[in-house]
């Protein structure tokens, strides 16, 4: 019987180690505050970035002037200053005047469909 009295005070004292090291484990897991302020301040500081990014971006649009060249008046340099044209595509383009619609660059295959995309915002075709 003696053993028994001394089979409970260990097994309290396992029992408590097991509580003890959970609560230290527990200390590590993603709820703990310093932790959580951290990622909020990393997210903070993300997010503050990105939006700089993009306000930059605005006022570089907005202060770009995107005026629209008419293919059938543009020099060889206005039509080269459009994104992914070639020489060969301003040539092309000089060659094939007038125009009746923007479009018409895709029709009578001068540029390609996804060419025209990338410029199809800053080109006309004025009569």
């Amino acid at each position: 019987m003696r053993s028994l009295p001394l089979r409970f005070p260990l097994l309290c004292l396992v029992a408590a180690i097991t509580i003890a090291a959970g609560t230290a484990c527990s200390n590590n897991n993603a709820n703990n505050p310093d932790q959580i302020r951290q990622r909020t301040a990393e997210a903070t500081e993300t997010v503050r970035q990105d939006a700089k990014a993009i306000a930059d971006g605005v006022k570089e649009g907005m202060a770009s002037d995107h005026k629209a060249i008419d293919l059938n008046k543009a020099s060889r340099e206005e039509l080269l200053s459009l994104p992914g044209l070639t020489d060969r595509d301003a040539d092309r383009i000089i060659a094939g005047r007038p125009f009746v619609t923007a479009h018409d660059l895709v029709s009578r295959r001068i540029v390609t469909q996804s060419e025209y995309d990338q410029i199809r915002g800053r080109v006309i075709a004025a009569q």
